[in-house]
């Protein structure tokens, strides 16, 4: 991975961990459906007027029908039971289980497209998963993870989003990461619509500016640039060492809920902190390359 690569994911994670914290206002005037359908609708209308300028070759035949699935199912189904697991939790409790996405992806990433993990990384994704549990005061007294439900739902997102990787990847290699990502995110949007539009658009009546600034950071930085970014990294990076990032987000996350929605915080979360960084640094340490 480059340098410059590592960077800009971390600063992605730190956009992508705003999403648990800019969720919980939204839900004040939106169902979790409603959030769904207006971020990636605005990030789909975003790339599809940007269509005539997006580099590069459109996917064809499998790859077509691939990109047309990966958005039913990353930004149908995925996303909705992340807003509605997030609903349903904290955001300090997102951040924790947010701590599994990376292991998931990469294990995935090693029975699918048969990338090795060294035992450098599978480390430092023993010590991400106990930095992130230092974080988050999983011993404290007034600890509480969300009930069974909140977390399954939440976590079974994860596995959405690993497949959107996992199967994206190979469509990347052959045609224009922002093509396939607007046709997924065309095709999710029309579906989405479909579902529930209706009632989204009659919501959005009530949505105050607040509410529209938060749902354009959500379709431009975080869907159009995040995934966008994204794929560009893993189109020459094995996924399981760019997915060892993910573990940025639970700090960024914690500090985020703080900050926005004032939820406690404690010392663990900086032990927690140091040992996240700990383990990114020896996880990564032998796959930064120079520029």
């Amino acid at each position: 991975m480059r340098v410059s690569h590592l960077v800009f994911l971390i600063v992605l994670n730190g956009c992508w961990a705003a999403t648990l914290s800019v969720y919980k206002p939204l839900g004040v005037y939106l169902d979790p459906a409603s959030i769904v359908t207006l971020r990636f609708g605005m990030a789909a209308l975003c790339l599809l007027l940007l269509w005539p300028w997006l580099p590069g070759a459109s996917p064809r035949g499998r790859d077509l029908a691939r990109s047309v699935g990966m958005g039913a199912l990353l930004f149908v189904v995925g996303q909705r039971l992340q807003v509605l697991g997030n609903h349903l939790g904290t955001a300090g409790n997102s951040s924790v289980l947010m701590g599994l996405e990376p292991v998931l992806t990469s294990v995935a990433a090693a029975l699918f497209l048969r990338e090795h993990i060294g035992p450098r990384r599978w480390i430092g994704f023993a010590v991400g998963m106990f930095g992130v549990a230092l974080l988050n005061g999983v011993w404290r007294a007034d600890f509480r993870l969300a009930g069974l439900g909140p977390s399954l739902i939440f976590v079974s997102s994860f596995l959405c989003e690993s497949a959107y990787s996992i199967i994206g990847k190979p469509v990347v290699q052959r045609a224009s990461v922002m093509k396939m990502l607007g046709i997924s995110l065309l095709s999710g949007t029309a579906l989405n619509v479909l579902i529930d539009g209706q009632r989204t658009f009659a919501a959005a009546k009530a949505l105050p500016l607040l509410g529209w600034l938060g749902l354009t950071y959500l379709a431009i930085v975080c869907t159009v640039i995040g995934y966008t970014a994204w794929f560009v990294v893993i189109r020459q990076t094995d996924v399981n060492v760019a997915a060892l990032t993910i573990f940025a987000q639970p700090v960024f996350g914690v500090a985020l809920a703080a900050l926005w929605l004032k939820e406690p915080l404690h010392w663990g979360q900086l032990w927690g902190s140091l040992a996240i960084v700990a383990g990114l640094g020896f996880g990564l340490s032998r796959q930064i390359k120079r520029e």
